[in-house]
């Protein structure tokens, strides 16, 4: 088995699976920020190729080869997981301005007055 290295991730191309009558092969795509493996599943077409991450939609690229196909999802992938985090950070900053989450510091200054929490 042998892996494609790009600036960003770690490919593993994986074995030819077939999966409902469509030959499907798989390829591990490593998130260069969490080190988190994702399978992208590459399919052949009539004219290039057709990639996608089942685990997030949002990730279907297509291309002409399949080496620019793994270098283009794990790009999206990036993008997708990225533009995620960002949607988290913005949550939760305007849960802290709402008050959300007012509860938590207070059981926390509670329990350091009680002892229970250790200085890290």
């Amino acid at each position: 088995m042998r892996s494609i290295v790009n600036q960003q991730t770690h490919v593993d191309p994986g074995p030819e699976r077939k999966v409902a009558n469509t030959q499907f092969q798989r390829a591990t795509i490593l998130d260069p920020v969490y080190e988190e493996p994702y399978i992208a599943h590459l399919e052949k077409k009539s004219v290039g190729w057709l990639g996608w991450i089942p685990q997030l939609p949002e990730v279907e690229c297509t291309a002409k080869t399949k080496k620019e196909l793994l270098n283009t999802l794990a790009i999206r992938l990036r993008e997708v997981l990225q533009a995620r985090e960002d949607a988290w950070d913005k949550q939760l900053e305007a849960d802290i301005e709402a008050g959300k989450l007012e509860h938590l510091r207070e059981d926390a200054h509670h329990a350091k007055k009680a002892g229970k929490l250790l200085d890290l």
